[in-house]
């Protein structure tokens, strides 16, 4: 006994854009520091910096983590200072 699974498809008249085809809804992304009113990051702060940085170690990027460039370079060289003195791992 099969069991088809419904598809729905779309005709090429219909829905033109892909994103209105998917219904995906686009959140403005917004920076956490900012928000917060932090004008420095101490790179001490493991808790905080751990959050900008992935499961392979690898620093979030500003589209990812929706930072602002000014607080995206303060925080990459937190990190930096912070794996040299061993506050965070370069690899988990």
């Amino acid at each position: 006994m099969k069991v088809k699974a419904k598809v729905k498809t779309f005709s090429k008249g219909k829905f033109k854009d892909k994103k209105r085809s998917a219904h995906i809804i686009v959140r403005k992304k917004f920076c956490r520091l900012c928000v917060d009113k932090v004008k420095s990051v101490d790179y001490k702060d493991a808790k905080r910096l751990e959050a900008f940085i992935t499961e392979r170690g690898k620093v979030v990027s500003r589209r990812y983590s929706g930072n602002c460039a000014k607080h995206q370079r303060i925080i990459r060289e937190a990190i930096t200072k912070a794996r040299f003195i061993s506050l965070l791992p370069y690899v988990r």
